[in-house]
């Protein structure tokens, strides 16, 4: 009970490492690149909430110096995290620009056809 107890309070770490073992699996497991790289931004996606999550104190504020609060949320994780996001959405264009050219080279995408065509010339 208390197990569950903890995973329930810690839903948003079971959450984020789902979607983290959902994307490498399908990295791993797929031979179609168009879902290897869905598969990869799932991974990216849940590495961004990884690090989202403690980044945001409960009952914090913006850090600007007040007599007031006491308790402050870091902004850098939430900094970081976005210039992530600009990686990352870079990263897909470039893998799918390569994909399509692959397309183009060898009429598909599916890896094991690809291997088999360059073993056989």
């Amino acid at each position: 009970m208390s197990m569950l107890m903890s995973l329930i309070e810690h839903y948003n770490y079971v959450i984020t490492i789902f979607l983290m073992m959902t994307g490498l699996y399908i990295v791993v497991a797929r031979g179609n690149m168009v879902k290897k790289l869905v598969g990869l931004s799932i991974f990216q996606t849940s590495v961004y909430l990884l690090y989202i999550e403690p980044g945001k104190i409960i009952g914090g504020t913006a850090p600007i110096i007040d007599p007031a609060f006491t308790v402050y949320s870091n902004p850098l994780p939430h900094v970081l995290i976005l210039t992530a996001i600009v990686v990352g959405v870079a990263t897909l264009a470039l893998g799918l620009a390569l994909v399509v050219r692959i397309n183009e080279a060898y009429g598909t995408v599916e890896e094991d056809e690809i291997f088999e065509r360059d073993r056989n010339t």
